[in-house]
């Protein structure tokens, strides 16, 4: 029996503290009023949804609530049924969040956001969605069970995916074991609706270190997700994961960095670490960068272990590596490492400082930041906000009794004035430049303002460094004729008949891309007396490398050409990464 509105006024007073929905159909005359009386303190106790208790009870069916919503409020009904999964925008809600709103994103235009509910009067919905989405929302009402069950096929689809990817060898107990207690918040925070998402991301963090990515790329898209590893050098797309889990795997990955989750419109910085066995650990450096469609992420792995391979695992050759050893052991001075991002300077500067690292050595290096941790060696990240400049550690480590200071980079004058009094003033210094080749870095600080004089008197030795492909062991002769030989920049000495360069080929272990790991192209450049008078001089970098090729020091593009005559990679890789 319907009941008026005079009607459910005169009701009880249990009556009166109906609202949303409930109090709605029975000024409508669609429920009596002591039904609904009953079906809402039964949703109070039972913490569920009015409309749930409503449609189990079988007053209305899900078709007469709906029709009755979009009448008296006004809204649009649609049916779901008619509605393709494929057609609606994915990645705008988060899927946890539609779940427990019971809303669907059906249709974004411009910005608006058209929202599929079956309960209109609960004013949290518009609200949390149009904070998360920052879009204006408007409401389409639609009937509650197909409601849920589209909600259940899009989280299964989700989750489906993500399974797919992740493969079924994958075991995350394993994973739980291996990790420390940092990063077991993967895990322990994670509630059931994230699992696969855990999951998802620790084996792309485990496959990365396996394919000895060196870092990894989490992007956002309009219309898809992708995942890259950037993999000697070249970035490799692995993964094209569910739009719908970006903000949910930027949000994982903020929390076991350290990062603000809350906080989506500046660029943030963390690190996090992940033990990938008892006695090894892999330290991440992470940066995220709002970009139009959501949190572009990326990892950069930093693997204490490759600063202790040892020089020989660099890539020096034998006259090189004497030269470098000898000038590193020297009591003062300066040795300056160049090459562009990505070129294995850390790493180098690294191997040298471990070289060093003995009981009667006091080492103090300042970064920004600090990537490798090495015991024994006082490390300091710089902070420009708090007034930690380059500058400012350095002036501190004077007051440090210091015997070896690397300085991570020399950005200004003030940086490099100080680096180089502490080089005359007994302590060995080292530190990195964003330099072409050796012969230029001599000109950059020059045309910083350093004074050539304290150029000449302080510098030992500078080293220009590359990173080239090495070919896979399933490399193949490449037969050239003497012609091309030389074009390509060997010398008529050189074509003696007793090697012959290589191509890539291509095979499993190297994924068809004919390379595995890489090797370094270096130009070990020592200041020598006759150089230090063209420096003297204010000679230009081209006098410094006609200098430096009397003095017997290769080029880089001439380095990587005797890497091709061993047979460690192959001519394109070296004209691809070396100018002449």
């Amino acid at each position: 029996m319907a009941v008026s509105p005079s009607a459910a006024s005169q009701a009880p007073a249990s009556t009166l503290v109906l609202s949303g929905l409930a109090r709605a159909l029975v000024q409508g005359n669609a429920l009596r009023a002591d039904l609904a009386d009953d079906l809402f303190k039964k949703a109070n106790a039972n913490k569920s949804a009015f409309i749930d208790e409503l449609l189990s009870n079988g007053a209305l069916s899900p078709r007469q609530v709906a029709r009755f919503c979009a009448d008296t409020f006004g809204y649009a009904l649609l049916d779901l049924s008619a509605v393709s999964i494929e057609a609606l925008p994915s990645g705008i809600l988060d899927s946890k969040l539609s779940k427990n709103l019971r809303a669907v994103a059906l249709n974004k235009r411009g910005n608006r956001l058209a929202v599929g509910v079956s309960d209109p009067t609960n004013q949290q919905i518009s609200e949390q969605i149009k904070f998360q989405t920052q879009l204006a929302v408007d409401l389409v009402v639609v009937e509650h069970d197909k409601l849920l069950q589209l909600i259940g096929t899009l989280t299964q689809s989700t989750e489906g995916s993500l399974n797919t990817l992740i493969g079924d060898d994958f075991d995350l107990g394993d994973l739980e074991e291996q990790t420390q207690h940092d990063t077991a918040a993967l895990d322990q925070d994670a509630d059931v609706d994230d699992a696969p998402v855990v999951k998802f991301l620790q084996k792309i963090l485990f496959d990365a270190i396996n394919q000895g990515a060196s870092d990894l790329h989490f992007e956002p898209y309009e219309k898809f997700y992708r995942i890259r590893f950037r993999v000697d050098g070249q970035l490799r797309e692995v993964a094209q994961p569910p739009l719908a889990i970006k903000e949910k795997l930027a949000s994982r990955i903020k929390v076991i960095s350290r990062m603000d989750i809350a906080e989506k419109r500046i660029p943030q910085d963390g690190r996090m670490k992940l033990a990938v066995s008892a006695t090894r650990a892999i330290d991440f450096r992470v940066s995220s960068l709002p970009t139009l469609f959501g949190e572009k992420i990326v990892m950069r792995i930093l693997d204490p272990s490759s600063a202790k391979l040892g020089i020989d695992a660099l890539g020096y050759d034998p006259e090189q590596k004497t030269v470098l050893m000898e000038t590193i052991q020297r009591p003062y001075g300066m040795v300056l490492v160049t090459g562009p991002t990505g070129s294995g300077k850390t790493v180098s500067l690294y191997t040298c400082l471990n070289i060093l690292n003995q009981p009667g050595v006091n080492i103090s290096t300042a970064e920004d930041p600090a990537e490798i941790n090495l015991p024994g060696i006082n490390q300091v990240n710089v902070n420009d906000k708090a007034g930690l400049t380059f500058a400012a550690a350095l002036k501190s480590f004077l007051r440090q009794d210091p015997d070896v200071i690397m300085v991570g980079e020399i950005r200004d004058l003030e940086t490099a004035d100080i680096s180089i009094k502490a080089a005359q003033t007994g302590h060995m210094v080292f530190s990195t430049l964003h330099t072409n080749d050796a012969p230029s870095t001599i000109t950059r600080l020059m045309n910083m303002g350093v004074a050539p004089f304290n150029i000449a008197s302080s510098i030992l030795l500078i080293t220009a460094q590359r990173l080239a492909r090495r070919l896979c062991s399933c490399k193949q002769p490449l037969p050239m004729s003497d012609t091309a030989l030389l074009e390509a920049g060997f010398r008529e000495e050189d074509l003696d008949g007793s090697w012959t360069p290589y191509k890539p080929v291509g095979c499993e272990r190297c994924g068809g891309s004919g390379y595995k790991g890489r090797v370094g192209i270096y130009q070990v450049m020592p200041i020598t007396e006759t150089m230090q008078k063209i420096i003297l001089n204010q000679g230009n970098a081209i006098q410094i490398a006609e200098q430096a090729e009397k003095d017997g020091v290769n080029s880089l593009r001439r380095a990587g050409l005797m890497k091709v005559k061993q047979g460690l990679t192959s001519i394109e890789e070296v004209l691809g990464c070396t100018n002449e």
